[in-house]
């Protein structure tokens, strides 16, 4: 599975949306993207890519997108 696969699956089984709304999530924008379900997606993806987030990127882990860049720090390209 590519990283992009694995990424996509951890937004679709935490927000229950399906993929072709992913690109549009945001925090506290979307009712589905609350900071109970922010701290599963963050545990999600820590464990899915085997890393551990600083505070500072789960604070700024803030869109889909945004958490694609901030991957990048972690040597992880989706």
């Amino acid at each position: 599975m590519e990283n992009l696969e694995k990424y996509n699956n951890v937004f679709v089984e935490t927000f229950g949306v399906p993929e072709e709304k992913l690109p549009s999530l945001h925090y506290n924008t979307n009712i589905e993207w609350d900071s109970v379900a922010h701290m599963q997606l963050i545990a999600s993806i820590e464990n899915v890519f085997d890393i551990m987030f600083d505070m500072e990127d789960i604070v700024d882990f803030s869109s889909y997108e945004k958490g694609k860049e901030i991957l990048l720090k972690y040597n992880i390209k989706i």
